[in-house]
């Protein structure tokens, strides 16, 4: 850093122009990209749809960087991928790569030493090149079995010297091949859930009504000749807002909450000698146990609830949950 910059050289009028300058000049060198792209991003998908193996992503640096993600990405995504560091590869990793790979190898000049020393080697092997450069007659352009251009007319850097918009380039065509291989590849949200286990999104994808939903004698039931204080009662101890009346053969016929026990009130309704049929509301919210606990999340919101019973096809009551259940299971 220049020692001789004093802090009172700073400018907000100038850092925000540059910030601007910066996202103008970077979603400009994205947006070129897709102009670019023709037959051999096809051919590179192709390419890595037919590998038996895995695919290896290496580079250098800041496009060091920027494989680490793409690696990772397409890992998340349905194919099998990890990185390799090019001056480790050239040191004994170099034995992680087989004859069955596809090496994406990326360096925006395409004259990295490091990568281009182990070109030879990965080939002989018999394992295929893609290539990711911003020169397309580079030497790893040339080298490659298929080249991918990810040039960018120039970096956010206003010395043009810093790896920026072609760093934001190469990751996000990187990007493109995952998603397009992801597709290819038939992965849906359920594949994603399964290799995101430990994440929001995992738990949201992969939790279902049966996982959260509350059981047996957690979830209160009276029968319709039930006095409304008897209810009241079986529904305090529940702890659910709620009290689900059934018949002889475990039917539901109706649910009594909360609210239905403050319009009770606001009628005047004499809940000493009134039965609990009297004033339940009949055709209450349900869901079944195989659906998914987000699908649950939206039916409360949707219809302002804060439960839901869980029901099989013939109307038998098999639990019940509510927001706070979803709460706890870390659902919303």
């Amino acid at each position: 850093m220049n020692q001789s910059l004093k802090p009172d050289h700073f400018s907000p009028e100038r850092a925000l122009d540059l910030g601007r300058q910066t996202l103008r000049i970077e979603a400009a060198a994205v947006n070129a990209l897709a102009g670019k792209m023709a037959g051999e991003f096809a051919r590179a998908v192709e390419l890595i749809l037919g590998c038996h193996g895995r695919v290896i992503v290496s580079g250098m640096g800041k496009s060091g960087h920027v494989a680490r993600k793409i690696a990772s990405t397409m890992a998340s995504t349905g194919t099998p991928a990890y990185f390799v560091h090019p001056a480790e590869a050239s040191h004994g990793d170099l034995g992680m790569i087989t004859r069955d790979d596809v090496l994406l190898a990326l360096s925006n000049s395409g004259e990295s030493d490091e990568l281009l020393r182990i070109v030879p080697l990965v080939k002989r092997q018999g394992a295929r090149l893609i290539s990711m450069t911003g020169v397309a007659t580079s030497t790893l352009a040339r080298e490659a079995d298929v080249h991918l251009d990810a040039g960018v007319e120039q970096e956010a850097c206003p010395h043009n010297l810093a790896p920026t918009a072609s760093t934001t380039a190469a990751l996000a065509l990187g990007d493109a091949l995952a998603v397009a291989l992801l597709d290819a590849r038939g992965f849906g949200p359920d594949d994603f859930a399964r290799s995101h286990p430990g994440g929001s999104l995992g738990r949201r994808l992969l939790t279902h009504v049966r996982d959260v939903m509350r059981r047996g004698d957690s979830v209160p039931t009276v029968s319709p000749q039930t006095g409304v204080t008897d209810a009241i009662l079986a529904m305090s101890r529940g702890g659910l807002g709620l009290v689900v009346i059934l018949d002889g053969e475990g039917r539901m016929l109706g649910i009594f909450t909360d609210g239905d026990l403050r319009r009770a009130f606001e009628k005047r309704i004499d809940l000493r000698t009134a039965r609990i049929d009297s004033v339940m509301h009949t055709g209450p919210r349900t869901i079944g146990p195989d659906r998914l606990a987000v699908e649950a999340v939206e039916m409360m919101e949707r219809y302002r609830i804060n439960a839901l019973l869980v029901a099989d096809g013939d109307g038998h009551l098999l639990g019940a949950l509510n927001t706070h259940d979803l709460f706890t299971a870390k659902v919303v």
